[in-house]
């Protein structure tokens, strides 16, 4: 039996940055790796696969919707073969990229399910071999796996989720999503942007309920202006696959006529080609074998983890979408730096507090800090500053007429409090305000610094001086 001074179960972004730190202060690492190519499901079938259709979408038919084009005279299967392609050129490249990193940083890969023999001991069976590895530290990053309700049969070709949406024969003509958070919002904009008729069906008020209402609303608004249907407050109480027979309706060839019906507790039917349902993960822990190791999950598969990720089992950490909150690529990586350094006794500081959200739909969204709604159920004094894109030139230059980003400033100290974007380049513009946030910056710095000529950056200095005379007027 090898030895390891860390073995990380799980090659996703959290897994990956966690080996080569570990791997930078000498540590001997192996990575264990179920699926064929590294990355995890951040590379092979969410963020990276996702993000690489948005953009595919976005240079096809630009991210007002604009015409077409040739695209809309191809066939469905090769509309979506085309787009795929894209996709997959750049996820064979990232693959190639943390392939690299790893080969050059000494880490091991083992290809296998990764299970617990016990506390220390981790057990790799692939199809062709089993081997058993011994580890001082252990790390579990496998992420999570889209929740797939019971009394719902998926067929990967009627009924998905969004791990099967580049897989589909066709791109359907009509497509229900069932779920209005990250995943669903966003491949419903760039289904409807590419002609389909979508609807969507959420179970709260509005979609992305955690946004800024002002920067919901401005979503919502779009997704309509695109032919989005919202259903909005609506459960779905079935769904199931409706035999059509063929011919009793106009599909292209060697394409299923059959359609799919979700039933909503309001008495409503829905039918279309297609429905991807999205309705929360799971945490994809159930082949760990946990309770060989003392260990245990809650009820949706997540594993319980203290502030420098440790499991109550010091020696093995947790990083990731497994851990539950705020599941999102880029903390998972700085989990994992952080467990890395905390288990080999290295120094560190983070402020993985202020964090982003991005949102890649179309139009993008991000946010930093607090929203409005906190600010005033917190009692914390506050004044907003707008700049709408079409004030700016560089707004003007790329046609986004929808664009805006709101900054939140205390109304004494004029502290800047949260920043909120909907529009191109919304999430890297927001980390100016991220960086200004973090180092404790007011609403002056926008006032008195100077921008590039034209940017949409110069929305901060506009908004600034929105918030500075809404404040003086007070």
């Amino acid at each position: 039996m090898r030895h390891f001074d860390l073995v990380v179960i799980g090659s996703g972004p959290g897994g990956q940055k966690a080996a080569i730190q570990a791997a930078k202060l000498g540590k001997k690492v192996c990575i264990v790796e179920k699926m064929q190519f590294v990355g995890g499901v951040a590379i092979n079938t969410g963020t990276i696969p996702s993000k690489a259709l948005r953009e595919a979408v976005v240079n096809l038919v630009g991210s007002q919707r604009q015409n077409l084009g040739a695209f809309a005279a191809l066939d469905r299967r090769t509309r979506l073969s085309k787009l795929a392609e894209s996709c997959n050129k750049v996820i064979k490249a990232e693959i190639g990229v943390v392939e690299h990193h790893f080969a050059s940083n000494g880490i091991e890969m083992i290809h296998g399910v990764g299970a617990f023999a016990g506390p220390d001991i981790v057990v790799v069976e692939s199809e062709n071999a089993v081997e058993t590895v011994g580890a001082e530290k252990v790390l579990i990053a496998v992420g999570t796996t889209p929740a797939r309700p019971e009394n719902i049969v998926f067929d990967r070709d009627k009924i998905i989720t969004s791990d099967e949406i580049l897989n589909l024969p066709y791109l359907p003509s009509t497509m229900i999503v069932v779920g209005g958070g990250v995943i669903g919002t966003e491949y419903a904009s760039m289904l409807a942007a590419l002609g389909v008729r979508v609807t969507l069906i959420e179970g709260r008020n509005r979609i992305l309920d955690f946004l800024d209402g002002e920067i919901g609303e401005a979503l919502q608004y779009h997704l309509r202006q695109t032919g989005t249907t919202l259903r909005m407050g609506e459960k779905v109480v079935s769904i199931k696959r409706i035999e059509t027979p063929r011919g009793s309706r106009p599909v292209e060839r060697d394409q299923s006529p059959d359609l799919v019906e979700a039933v909503l507790e309001s008495g409503k039917t829905i039918r279309a080609d297609c429905l991807m349902y999205c309705v929360g993960r799971q945490g994809a822990t159930s082949r760990l074998n946990l309770e060989n190791a003392g260990l245990g999950t809650d009820d949706r598969g997540r594993i319980v983890v203290n502030d420098k990720y440790q499991t109550k089992l010091p020696h093995v950490y947790a990083v990731g979408d497994v851990i539950g909150f705020p599941a999102l690529a880029s903390t998972s990586m700085e989990q994992g730096r952080i467990a890395a350094c905390h288990m080999f006794g290295e120094s560190f500081s983070s402020v993985a507090d202020l964090f982003p959200y991005g949102i890649y739909s179309i139009p993008e969204i991000s946010m930093v800090g607090w929203t409005e709604d906190r600010l005033t159920k917190e009692g914390i004094p506050y004044e907003a500053g707008v700049a709408q894109y079409r004030e700016t030139a560089r707004g003007q230059l790329i046609g986004d007429d929808l664009g805006m980003l709101k900054m939140l400033v205390h109304q004494e100290s004029g502290v800047l409090l949260g920043v909120h974007i909907i529009g191109t380049q919304a999430t890297e513009l927001i980390h100016i305000g991220q960086a200004v946030m973090a180092f404790k910056g007011t609403v002056d710095y926008f006032v008195n610094t100077v921008f590039n000529y034209p940017t949409l950056a110069e929305c901060y200095k506009v908004a600034a001086f929105n918030a500075r005379n809404k404040i003086r007027s007070v």
